[in-house]
């Protein structure tokens, strides 16, 4: 049944409305922001991660690598999902029936519960005499009340509402009959649906008395995507350790803060202490102690990112002043937090993205550059160890004499002393068979073919003993790291192996190396000569003597130079060899990074022109959901400029920004919003520098032009005027040298940063009332890495190098100084021009030369304008 009269909203009703309009508003941008995030990093897992964990090619390992930390975690969604998907919930509290049907009356603008005498006997402690029960209020077209099981089903059931009209809901219908043995009666709530606007935004519950269910129980079914807004309402003047017990169980269930509203109880003299109320609340930790206001216990209405705080109003006549801001504040609070959430999510994965970037443009530039150069350095290492071998012949063969005329003496008398192998010889030394004098003969050569050895290698070693220091360190370290970021299982270390391979033909030269080598040989063939001096007919004693001139006669018979050419020979043999190996190696290492280079630049470009952008625009969205949720929408006022891209407007206040200039700019398509996206958020990351206009934040107008466009407005620092238009109207040289040092140092900020501007002109440079100079507009702004090269700007203040001929007339009195700098910073070489940290002191130098503490005119200087 319908109630007898029209319902009506009251102002309170219709702000409130108002107020969980724009939070469902807001909450459908955020939910719609937070679906396309979660696709986009669905899209990269699936590209990427996956790719990776199941890798069975090369190309798909490179394209997880780099990208494969892109991920949404999972923690954080959750978090999200939590407060987006939150369904505004109103929850009335208090400290008995009465206070909390006024209440409810109140909000609504309606005497549609019971008060007084039409309610009943009042509530007993805690409820104890009163079994009324919970009330939950929707939308819907037709009004109506049901009894239902929370979340289940209606039950059929007569109420007294259903038999004729009515004004209030019928007292019967609130209260749980003592007669009623049915469980699910018992706890059954009563649903009143209502055409309310107030109700087409959010749900209401008025909880039951404590006799009928334990709070706790009716906060479990209110707990789930739920963001409520806490009423309680109190009769009293201070609470009761059971309701301060309760308030506590409450606050455990949903933390968030509490709207306490002090409402007039029937016979109420109005003489209440107040304060005291406040006092024990806040106590029981219930109530901030700097929260509240005695006049109206309103919260603050400045905008901004504090967490909202638990209130407490003094009547119902000022409850428009309390309940609205502190609703205001519960919903943007969280709403804000989701934003800012969702946006460090979008700004920390775009700053992963444009460091890959970073990183995949320094591989694709520095890769050939180490191939390049390690070929380089390993010909020059190859060419200098050959020259060592040509060029030493001649003296190793002095060396080897010297050698052998040095150590004689000491070869000899260790030859003398020599203790055989196998071989027992007396200690008078008598004659041995023929066979055992051979092997005393071959034990002796083998003693001065040791010694000999050690010594020629290690003076040999002394003469390319440099080349470890000119060109292993470096060269080395290049071919791990090539040799590390290639996919290609087979290269690796090969390379690296074969360049040692090359160091150890330098540092392992000997004598000998081999039973078949030449050196070897030649040994042997003077080992048979001695042989056949001193075979006898009958075998000579093994004296010290004997063994003596048997080392004498072997020392005699090596042919120094045979030695030299054999072992410089060998050499250049194993050279060669291990040249021709690393060579090979070094172009398989090669094609092996050529197909990586050409997958890692093709990934480059998806992240540039894809991924970053996608991200960008994800990431101005939230956060200009989040600054005007935080500022509300700024009010343009009269127009202040036009440019390629945007118009400029004055704007009087917007947050705590007074005045500031309002960028408003259309994109026409995707492109145009990514870039603007990316210029966002690139000038948004930016530390604040007194050279660079500064900021202030974004919102995106889905009503500008009347709805016919989508425009995003950027708030910016209000400034005087532009170089332009100050040039026109005059300026000191003084004034001038400043500006343009104003200008580099800005210049030379962003450079360290990482950005390039790509549009100085006279338009982007906002001056200030001192005339002190700050860079706008950072539309084509971006980090090197995210540059496509194509040509973009203003075609008049391009680069240099795009011009042929054309650059500005020099009139007879301009300085010689200043000319030559001007000159320097337009040639057509970017190589040439100096560079900004030459440009500034230049400058300062100019100024200081020219000026000398005044402020004087410079008639040239303004001719040429």
């Amino acid at each position: 049944m319908e109630p007898s009269g029209p319902q009506r909203s009251s102002p309170l009703a219709r702000e409130l409305t108002r107020v969980f309009a724009n939070y469902n508003k807001h909450a459908t941008q955020l939910r719609r922001n937070l679906k396309e995030t979660e696709a986009f990093f669905r899209e990269m897992r699936h590209n990427y991660s996956n790719a990776r964990a199941s890798a069975s090619s090369p190309t798909a390992a490179l394209e997880a690598g780099p990208l494969s930390c892109i991920s949404f975690p999972r923690q954080e969604e959750e978090y999200l999902h939590s407060i987006v998907g939150s369904v505004p919930y109103i929850l009335v509290l208090g400290q008995d029936c009465p206070v909390r049907y006024q209440l409810l009356n109140c909000m609504l603008g309606e005497r549609l519960l019971p008060l007084g005498p039409e309610l009943g006997g009042p509530c007993g402690p805690e409820g104890g005499a009163c079994k009324r029960r919970k009330l939950c209020f929707t939308h819907g077209r037709q009004t109506r009340l049901s009894l239902a099981l929370p979340g289940q089903y209606e039950l059929v059931h007569q109420l007294a509402a259903h038999c004729g009209r009515w004004d209030t809901v019928p007292r019967q219908d609130l209260e749980i009959q003592e007669e009623c043995e049915d469980p699910a009666h018992r706890l059954a709530e009563l649903e009143i649906t209502l055409h309310h606007p107030l109700l087409q935004e959010a749900k209401i519950m008025v909880v039951p008395c404590a006799g009928v269910q334990p709070i706790e129980q009716v906060l479990a079914e209110c707990t789930s995507k739920t963001l409520p807004i806490i009423l309680y309402a109190l009769s009293q003047d201070s609470v009761t350790p059971e309701q301060a017990a309760a308030l506590h169980k409450v606050h455990e269930a949903l933390p968030y803060p509490v709207c306490f509203v002090r409402v007039s109880s029937p016979g109420d003299s109005g003489s209440s202490d107040r304060g005291s109320l406040h006092k024990q609340l806040a106590a029981l930790s219930l109530l901030s102690s700097s929260s509240g206001n005695c006049s109206c216990g309103a919260p603050s209405q400045t905008h901004g990112a504090g967490k909202p705080q638990s209130v407490l109003g003094e009547s119902l006549e000022r409850l428009h002043r309390l309940l609205v801001p502190f609703a205001r504040q519960v919903l943007t609070g969280q709403q804000v937090e989701a934003a800012n959430r969702l946006n460090a999510l979008h700004c920390r994965c775009l700053d992963l993205f444009i460091n890959q970037a970073f990183d995949m443009q320094r591989d694709l530039q520095i890769t050939p550059r180490r191939l390049e150069y390690t070929r380089e350095k390993e010909s020059e290492l190859f060419a200098s160890l050959m020259a060592i071998a040509n060029r030493k012949q001649e003296e190793m063969k002095e060396m080897i004499v010297e050698t052998l005329s040095t150590m004689k003496e000491q070869l000899l008398e260790d030859a003398a002393n020599l203790e055989f192998t196998d071989i027992i010889v007396t200690p008078n030394g008598e004659p041995v068979t023929t066979k055992e004098i051979k092997s005393c003969i071959q034990q002796i050569q083998e003693l001065i073919v040791v010694r000999l050895n050690q010594a020629v290698a290690n003076k040999l070693i002394s003469s390319v003993d440099y080349l470890r220091e000119s060109f292993v360190g470096t060269l080395e370290r290049c071919l791990s790291s090539l040799e590390k970021s290639t996919t290609d299982s087979s290269v690796h270390n090969v390379t690296s192996n074969h360049l040692k391979q090359i160091l150890n033909a330098a540092y392992h030269v000997e004598v000998t190396f081999h039973s078949g080598s030449s050196v070897t040989r030649l040994v042997w063939e003077q080992i048979k000569q001695i042989i056949q001096r001193l075979t006898w007919v009958n075998p000579p004693a093994i004296t010290p003597e004997w063994k003596r001139k048997v080392a004498q006669d072997a020392i005699e018979s090596l042919s120094a130079a045979k030695l030299a050419k054999s072992i410089c020979s060998q050499f250049r043999t194993r050279l060669n060899s291990s040249h021709d190996a690393f060579a090979a190696s070094l172009r398989q290492l090669e094609e092996g990074h050529t197909g990586r280079l050409e997958r890692t630049e093709d990934l480059w470009l998806r992240v540039r022109k894809d991924h970053a952008p996608r991200l960008a625009r994800l990431s101005l969205e939230s956060r200009s959901l989040r600054d005007v949720l935080l500022y509300g929408k700024p009010k343009l006022g009269r127009e202040l400029g036009r440019g390629q891209y945007g118009v400029v407007y004055l704007c009087d206040k917007w947050g705590e920004q007074n005045p500031c200039a309002l960028k408003s700019v259309v994109p026409p398509d995707d492109k145009h919003w990514n870039d603007l996206a990316l210029e966002f958020h690139y000038t948004r990351s930016l530390p604040k520098h007194e050279r660079l206009v500064n900021l202030h934040g974004s919102v995106i107008d889905h009503t500008y032009g009347g709805g016919s466009s989508i425009a995003v407005l950027l708030i910016m620092e209000r400034l005087h005027r532009d170089l332009y238009t100050g040039l026109k109207a005059g300026l000191s040289l003084k004034e001038r040298l400043q500006i343009a040092l104003d200008v580099v140092e800005g210049i030379r900020f962003l450079h360290g940063q990482g950005l390039l501007h790509r549009d100085i002109k006279l338009k982007n440079v906002l001056l200030d009332k001192q005339n002190r100079a700050k860079i706008t507009d950072l539309g084509f702004c971006k980090p090197e890495a995210m540059m496509s090269g194509s040509i973009v700007g203003t075609p008049i203040h391009m680069a240099p190098e795009l011009f042929t001929g054309s650059r500005p007339e020099r009139l007879p009195t301009f300085d010689e100084e200043c000319w030559q700098l001007m000159e320097a910073c337009w040639n057509g070489d970017p190589l040439q021009r100096p560079l900004l940290g030459i440009v500034q002191p230049s400058l300062q130098s100019i100024m200081v030369r020219m000026c000398d503490g005044t402020d004087r005119k410079s008639a040239s200087l303004e001719d040429s304008n």
